[in-house]
């Protein structure tokens, strides 16, 4: 390995993931800086009220149970029960929250099956789930629920890297190269120590064999199998093995231009293929439309 160590500028992939499903609790595993501002900037922006939770924890399962059974305190004639909805994305920990929801509000086991690959609750519920007995607090699971297009590479990089696609649609070893990546520009070296390394690297093609070797997942003929390896360093992120991280850019300034821009159709994340394709039809009909003003007709 080179005794020079430098970190890519950029990380270049072109490929779009798209993958339409179905937990894990991930809270625990994001960088717990970021989340004020997220609650200030949906307060101010929304009104609307956010709660971190950690399905591992009881204490923040039970702000859902109390936050639920507030609305039934507030007017019991109008909310004589309360039914709650579990929509989020693919394996954040929709199911795993509403069984220690069940667990923690009436003390009874699993309701929701739960499983460490997106796609584990393939329908809505037919039956409510109780989760208080006073007042009737009711909750219904949810498949996971996917945008259907994802314009930017690596949004979709970050998506599959925190379990919300599935892994062999991804490419585990490009998933492998974007997390080094990731890893050395937040400055997390861990990597280095833990598979013994003399220094950090950039290069995932010298890494992965080292990662094969260290952990014996050789193929025939002693050959090193890259993609158990890629696997196992994802597997180890995932686990928390590296800290804390959030992936994407969560600051004041960052959330402040979101909100700002939420109904600018150029600064949207554009839901399909045919809401892009119209937005650059009717741009270049713009263009059109002012060019024949310059021109008199």
């Amino acid at each position: 390995m080179a005794s020079i160590f430098s970190i890519r500028p950029q990380f270049m992939y072109d490929k779009v993931i798209n993958w339409f499903p179905g937990h894990m609790a991930k809270a625990d595993l994001a960088d717990d800086s970021v989340q004020q501002p997220i609650i200030d900037a949906f307060k101010k922006y929304r009104n609307q009220n956010v709660i971190f939770t950690n399905a591992n924890m009881d204490k923040n399962v039970k702000k859902i149970i109390d936050f639920a059974a507030d609305k039934h305190k507030q007017d019991p004639s109008r909310y004589p029960f309360v039914s709650v909805i579990v929509v989020g994305m693919p394996n954040v920990g929709k199911s795993s929250l509403i069984n220690s929801m069940r667990r923690i509000g009436v003390h009874k086991g699993k309701a929701a099956k739960t499983g460490a690959l997106p796609g584990v609750t393939r329908s809505v519920a037919v039956t409510s789930i109780k989760v208080l007995d006073d007042p009737p607090v009711y909750l219904v699971d949810t498949p996971g629920v996917m945008v259907p297009h994802l314009p930017d590479p690596e949004s979709s990089l970050k998506i599959a890297l925190t379990g919300g696609i599935r892994d062999h649609l991804s490419e585990e070893e490009v998933m492998a190269d974007y997390l080094l990546w990731r890893l050395n520009n937040f400055g997390n070296f861990g990597y280095v120590e833990n598979f013994k390394l003399s220094g950090p690297t950039d290069d995932i093609n010298f890494l992965l064999p080292v990662i094969s070797k260290h952990i014996g997942a050789l193929r025939k003929y002693g050959e090193y199998d890259l993609k158990a390896a890629a696997t196992f360093f994802i597997k180890q992120y995932r686990n928390g093995k590296y800290g804390k991280y959030t992936l994407d850019d969560i600051t004041v300034d960052s959330l402040n231009n979101y909100f700002a821009n939420e109904n600018n159709p150029d600064e949207q994340i554009l839901l399909s293929k045919n809401q892009k394709k119209k937005l650059l039809w009717n741009k270049k009909r713009e263009k059109r439309l002012k060019r024949w003003k310059r021109q008199g007709y």
